[in-house]
């Protein structure tokens, strides 16, 4: 298991919220892979990142991946590995507002 997942799981809701409130996020890292004329994009699972914690190790597998399999689609594949490198070297996706809401039960804000 990954060792900020393991670490989220020792951590209690307000410690949660207040790490949140410090700038932590939960991301997901987009990727494509094409094989000739099928393109699939896919997301990575959630990464728990600190403030303090870069993204770019956690990003760097799914760099690779959209950069050695994603290009070779017709169309899709050039346009939707560009895409994903982009999201990925931007920080990734963030949907901490989604997870949450999951966990908390809350909706809206």
């Amino acid at each position: 298991m990954d060792d900020s997942l393991k670490t989220l799981n020792d951590m209690s809701l307000p410690d949660l919220k207040r790490e949140i409130a410090q700038g932590a996020r939960f991301v997901v890292f987009p990727y494509c892979v094409s094989i000739v004329v099928m393109t699939f994009r896919r997301s990575s699972r959630p990464y728990f990142l600190r403030a303090t914690q870069s993204s770019l190790p956690a990003a760097l597998k799914y760099i690779l991946v959209s950069l050695l399999f994603g290009w070779w689609g017709i169309p899709w594949g050039p346009i939707y590995t560009v895409g994903s490198l982009f999201a990925n070297l931007s920080g990734g996706k963030d949907i901490t507002k989604e997870i949450m809401e999951d966990i908390t039960g809350a909706s809206g804000g």
